[in-house]
């Protein structure tokens, strides 16, 4: 397993190539995010709703909409989520985060996005379950 986490779209794609499969890419910002999911050729988008993402009064910007979810779809490509990171957060951050990620399942499961773990496998069952995945999604 390999993750790939740089802000440069050309040291990526090289990274891509020499890497072992499986391939984790950390996201990064939504136009880093959208041309790599159209690159394809790695198997794990690794916390889209990360990073300084300006949210609004009456929506999150989860860093996930139905297009770049549709992409990943068509590209093969499961949306990951860190359990280890999120554990290490405070609170009000903590949630926040959570409610983006709840957002980010919804999107996944309108577009049958797979959607994985990393970490604890039995703590991320029961995290997707109590924010609202279907069971089909645990699986």
């Amino acid at each position: 397993m390999s993750i790939i986490n740089t802000k440069n779209l050309e040291e990526a794609r090289k990274q891509i190539k020499k890497a072992r499969k499986p391939i984790i890419v950390k996201a990064q910002e939504d136009n880093f995010n959208r041309k790599i999911l159209e690159h394809g050729k790695f198997q794990i988008l690794l916390s889209p709703e990360t990073g300084t993402r300006k949210n609004s009064i009456k929506q999150l910007d989860s860093g996930l909409n139905h297009v770049l979810a549709k992409i990943a779809f068509k590209n093969n490509i499961t949306i990951g989520i860190d359990l280890e990171e999120i554990k290490k957060l405070p609170k009000l951050e903590k949630a926040i985060r959570l409610s983006k990620i709840k957002q980010n399942i919804e999107i996944c499961r309108k577009t049958r996005t797979r959607f994985a773990i990393l970490g604890n496998k039995k703590e991320g069952l029961h995290l997707l379950l109590s924010l609202g995945a279907s069971t089909e999604q645990t699986i």
